[in-house]
């Protein structure tokens, strides 16, 4: 039987691959962020018997040609060869995926991208991360770094009025301005702070948007027109059938419609429908991810 992980700052939740390729949480346990013996027996206690394999979809940037982890949250993994040295600890094969690419494959395979070509997953919650899959194929990159199109510095002249007032916030990847720092859960609440000197969580400022007060809608508006213009580069330059999302802010489908339709009226190709969508696995899909990779990588044991 194949374990599967989807390993945050927070928790790591598991569950095993079942036969009609499903992955379903069994359950989940605080991740030792700090100590790496900790973790590791984390891992073992969650994992079924001895030498089976496991998958884990990881928050965090994962170079396969090093086997290195980039993971600044859950610092025991952070600069780490993990692969390697979870298989030594472990005494079983591991492949491990980063999580926003685990959600893209599971749009694309068995979600919402499903029999289209080219499906961009995207993360919208307290970071901005992405996965691009084309062909059933989930795309690596140098690096690994493919779909990653929260970092590098960014801010988008042609908003015009929109950036008034909107600083150039630090971003965890050590960068000043990235899409990350400003169209993040967290960058929406910078936003709201520099225009309006208000401190509000995400949460707080969308449902006032709802309730239609006007500091809030402004916020809205500026946020989902940074945020638009972001993507229509994306879209301009991968051309995909549909971006799945998820992540916290994925839970307001109407924010998403609005990000969507100002996303489609600006890009080249005319989408009659709605590009961006709530992805069918926005809540599992680092397990649903995981799982495909592992139907991949270990097949006479998933078979």
């Amino acid at each position: 039987m194949i374990t599967c992980f989807d390993i945050g700052g927070s928790f790591i939740r598991h569950g095993t691959l079942r036969e009609d390729g499903s992955v379903i949480e069994n359950g989940r346990v605080a991740t030792p962020g700090a100590d790496w013996e900790a973790f590791v027996s984390a891992i073992h206690s969650c994992a079924e018997s001895a030498g089976t394999p496991i998958s884990i979809s990881l928050a965090g940037a994962f170079d396969e040609r090093s086997g290195i982890a980039d993971v600044a949250n859950i610092p025991c993994l952070h600069r780490r060869p993990v692969l390697s040295d979870l298989e030594r600890a472990l005494g079983r094969p591991v492949v491990i995926t980063n999580d926003a690419n685990a959600f893209a494959l599971a749009e694309a395979v068995d979600g919402s991208g499903r029999g289209r070509s080219v499906v961009f997953g995207i993360i919208l919650g307290s970071g901005v991360g992405g996965g691009l899959v084309i062909d059933g194929k989930l795309v690596k990159g140098f690096g690994g770094i493919a779909g990653e199109w929260g970092h590098g510095p960014v801010l988008d002249p042609t908003a015009g009025g929109q950036l008034k007032g909107i600083g150039h916030y630090a971003c965890g990847c050590g960068q000043i301005g990235c899409i990350d720092a400003i169209c993040s859960a967290r960058g929406l609440e910078r936003i709201h702070q520099s225009l309006h000197g208000i401190t509000a969580s995400s949460k707080e400022i969308t449902e006032a948007w709802h309730q239609a007060d006007v500091k809030a809608a402004s916020t809205i508006d500026a946020y989902s027109t940074l945020l638009s213009r972001a993507l229509s580069v994306l879209v301009n330059t991968l051309g995909p059938d549909v971006i799945p999302v998820s992540g916290g802010l994925s839970n307001d489908t109407t924010l998403l419609d609005l990000i969507d339709r100002k996303t489609r009226e600006i890009v080249l190709a005319k989408y009659d429908q709605a590009l961006l969508l709530k992805g069918h696995f926005a809540e599992n899909g680092g397990l649903q991810g995981a799982g495909i990779v592992a139907r991949m990588s270990f097949r006479e044991w998933a078979a």
